[in-house]
């Protein structure tokens, strides 16, 4: 009795789904077969395909956490003018796709009318890609949306509009880890003391060897407080960049008036034109002011200002500072220029190159 034999089983799936099937039709059918493209308006982007086949691309800013009610407003825009197709972008916007032409400028209306700003194409300024902040990392030391949102009021006409060198891409991050990115201007928040440590909660709370592993200047060693095991922080190595306090609450990093902002220019994460670059420190020490952050608004327009009036087409940020000089962008921006915007590493060793292998 010959049995017949069963296909192997494929293995599962794992990892980013298979775009293909949500695709719009139209895109699926002439994948890799574009032709060329432009920017008809601002937000609106043009794909013509080698068969003549044509599809218009709308953009529309939103902000990166939303309610049910506000997805699922968006989809219905999707159903009722662009066939229910409808994507997200890496920078919390919103595109849709249609085929015909005459339906884009209803869209774009009916995006207005509800909100949604269509734009932050070309040469504008994207939407501002920001971190988690208070709702769901567990070290933020602001408000990420918060600071995002004050600062597209502020910015607004700049999204809207294709009028900068080149497109200017904006991050906000809660803490120094940065995980907003490299940015043409970051806005990151700096813890500027050591945690405080509740010593009562420590041992019941605190895995210590996870802790002190995880310091990375091993500024964390072990310690016996008031007869119970604790932790003690070697203030001199602290950096005060809250790795601490994840696996180990009880000590408190976050300060409303010792967690500050900070502003860095000329980073990107791209190779197109020139190599990526690490953005780098201009301005320290502004105030963690909520609910409108006027300081980071007020230098990070005085920034756009100078950059918009000198740089050059097609030139962003950073290929702009590398041909202005350094002395020249803080002559233009009029922000200070201290000893600690000097940084050439000689003091790595003693404060980076440290085991954390520490006896207990």
């Amino acid at each position: 009795m010959s049995e017949a034999k069963e296909a192997p089983r494929m293995p599962d799936e794992c990892g980013v789904p298979d775009p293909m099937p949500l695709m719009h039709p139209m895109m699926r059918e002439n994948y890799g077969k574009w032709d060329w493209h432009d920017r008809p308006r601002p937000g609106v982007l043009h794909h013509v395909a080698k068969s003549g086949d044509e599809i218009w691309t709308i953009k529309a800013g939103t902000q990166r956490q939303m309610d049910l009610h506000t997805i699922r407003k968006l989809c219905d825009i999707a159903d009722e003018m662009a066939d229910g197709h409808v994507r997200f972008t890496a920078r919390s916007n919103i595109e849709y796709m249609v085929t015909d032409e005459a339906r884009v400028d209803p869209l774009i209306e009916k995006l207005e009318g509800e909100g949604f700003p269509v734009g932050g194409t070309g040469n504008s300024i994207s939407m501002i890609s920001h971190t988690q902040g208070w709702l769901h990392c567990d070290i933020p030391g602001t408000d990420a949306s918060g600071v995002v949102k004050s600062l597209m009021d502020e910015i607004y006409h700049d999204f809207k509009h294709e009028e900068m060198p080149n497109r200017v891409k904006i991050t906000t991050s809660c803490c120094q880890i940065n995980c907003g990115g490299q940015g043409d201007i970051a806005i990151n928040i700096q813890h500027t003391k050591p945690p405080v440590i509740n010593h009562d909660l420590v041992a019941n709370v605190c895995e210590r060897p996870a802790v002190v592993a995880r310091c990375p200047v091993a500024a964390i060693r072990p310690a016996l407080v008031n007869g119970k095991p604790s932790l003690e922080v070697d203030e001199k190595k602290c950096i005060c960049c809250g790795a601490c306090y994840p696996p180990c609450p009880p000590m408190q990093i976050n300060d409303p008036e010792n967690s500050v902002l900070a502003i860095w220019v000329g980073g990107k994460h791209s190779s197109t034109r020139t190599k990526p670059t690490f953005h780098k420190l201009v301005i320290s020490g502004l105030p963690n002011n909520a609910p409108r952050w006027p300081e980071v608004a007020v230098v990070v327009k005085t920034i756009l200002k100078a950059y918009k009036e000198d740089g050059r087409p097609w030139e962003r940020m950073s290929e702009w500072i590398d041909r202005i000089g350094w002395p020249r962008f803080f002559e233009m921006t009029n922000l200070p220029f201290t000893k600690h915007h000097i940084e050439d590493w000689r003091g790595g060793r003693n404060a980076l190159n440290q085991s954390t292998h520490v006896h207990f």
